[in-house]
């Protein structure tokens, strides 16, 4: 009988591991490896304290859904709460593991323990959670400096004396410092599972496209992207879907997803997966209705050459500052073109559009965010471009332009001699997209769909 261990092994659940994977693309050896750049970031005769994400309760029996720190993941390997790593030069990697009872067997189901963590996680030690208070003082003591995730620190450990004293000296810091420094840089196991993440989700978002002439309303669509994501193997969406119909679209970070889409109006989809603890991340704008309408399609075609030529700059030695500035003189002199701004300095500007042109991107959304923006890119790093224009109702622009929101977000490795973009199998041209919806009819299979898109793409 295959042990369960609380999360997927290579012999538990081969259909996702494969031999000498710790979590499904990722070997032990590269986890052992993580651990190991990572010491050589710490100062010397330090230590670093990494808890696992606490479990959040809907209600007093009722959990949300478990998604496990990113720091903590990339270190151990442990997908499950409760538990706490402890990383030093002398010690190796030390592992805290929760205990199940009968009780929580029953109900909630195996758990990873002591055991595991020594022969799956291959910590070089590991104690039962309730012994922390034994052997934390131990590990801590004498050292110059800790180190801990203050995103998941618990009471646990920062009640104890021993952390207690280090903290009031001064000796405490931020692990994100080095964690994100080693997360920036993508393995190519971790390019492969982010492109494999990218495709579920282009490919989610086009039928969710082709589902949107029919089903106009935005908690409908917002449902077809999710079940599409699911279907192709991604554990859950990434963040919650943005689906702004009409003037929705122009709320930024929009989340009710409540209102049905009227004809003429755009729709701004801004979706992604998760697929093994790796985040896509991409927006599309559209006319469900099949037609841009002249003022929709001259301000879409202003954000659409912005990503394109914002796109060109991403190469190792650019920064996402710089990329910036350039998507900013693009959009300032645009808006005064066509009339939205009196002149290119408007401080309207800062209304139409008040956000980067794009951020780093892995196993977090907005990912590694202890990475300057102005940092030269390199090689491995994944960002996202995405220009974009958000025209509430009440500001003084011409009428046409009112309650108009528009964003076209790319997903872009940077590569040793420019950039790919993972999200490029998503049409974004006003004529592929109107070609698209006008040549959809309900019931068409997924093989028809795809010749369409071929047909364009040639």
């Amino acid at each position: 009988m295959v042990a369960d261990i609380g999360q997927p092994t290579p012999a538990s659940h081969p259909q996702l591991l494969k031999e000498g994977e710790m979590t499904p693309g990722i070997t032990t050896e590269e986890y052992i490896s993580r651990r190991n750049r990572l010491l050589d970031l710490l100062p010397e005769n330090s230590l670093a304290i990494i808890a696992a994400a606490p479990v959040k309760m809907m209600t007093d029996v009722v959990p949300y859904t478990f998604r496990q720190d990113a720091d903590y993941l990339y270190i151990t390997g442990c997908q499950q709460p409760g538990g706490v790593a402890v990383l030093g030069h002398d010690c190796g990697l030390c592992m805290f593991m929760p205990e199940a009872d009968s009780h929580d067997v029953i109900w909630q189901g195996q758990i990873a323990g002591v055991d595991a963590a020594l022969e799956i996680f291959c910590a070089k030690k590991a104690y039962p959670m309730r012994d922390l208070h034994k052997y934390l003082p131990g590990l801590t003591y004498g050292r110059s400096k800790l180190f801990h995730n203050r995103q998941t620190a618990i009471p646990t450990y920062m009640k104890l004396e021993s952390f207690q004293k280090l903290a009031k000296n001064g000796k405490v810091g931020d692990l994100s410092t080095f964690t994100h420094e080693l997360r920036w840089i993508k393995s190519p196991a971790e390019l492969k599972l982010m492109k494999e993440s990218a495709s579920i989700a282009c490919q989610a978002l086009l039928q969710t496209m082709f589902h949107s002439k029919t089903y106009p309303y935005e908690g409908l669509l917002s449902a077809k992207v999710e079940y599409e994501c699911r279907m192709r193997g991604a554990q859950r969406m990434a963040f919650n879907p943005v689906v702004g119909g009409g003037p929705n679209a122009s709320v930024i970070h929009y989340s009710r997803n409540d209102q049905k889409i009227k004809d003429g109006e755009l729709v701004l989809m801004d979706v992604g997966c998760e697929l093994h603890g790796y985040a896509s991340d991409l927006t599309r704008t559209w006319p469900p209705c099949g037609r841009f309408s002249s003022a929709q399609e001259e301000l879409y075609d202003l954000i659409l050459e912005t990503n394109k030529e914002c796109l060109k700059l991403c190469k190792p030695g650019a920064t996402i500052s710089q990329i910036h500035n350039y998507s900013v003189e693009m959009l300032r002199k645009g808006f005064k073109e066509i009339g939205i701004l009196k002149d290119e300095g408007n401080s309207l500007y800062n209304l139409l559009n008040p956000t980067s042109i794009g951020h780093y991107l892995g196993m977090d959304v907005h990912d590694s965010s202890m990475i300057s923006y102005s940092r030269p890119l390199e090689p491995g790093a994944v960002i996202t471009i995405e220009p974009g224009v958000y025209i509430s109702s009440f500001l003084d622009v011409p009428e046409r332009y009112r309650g108009i929101g528009i964003r076209i977000e790319d997903e872009v490795l940077i590569t040793e001699t420019g950039y790919e973009v993972l999200t490029g199998s998503m049409p974004k041209e006003v004529k592929h997209i109107e070609s698209l919806l006008n040549n959809f009819h309900p019931g068409m299979g997924l093989e028809s769909h795809n010749n369409i898109r071929a047909a364009y793409n040639r």
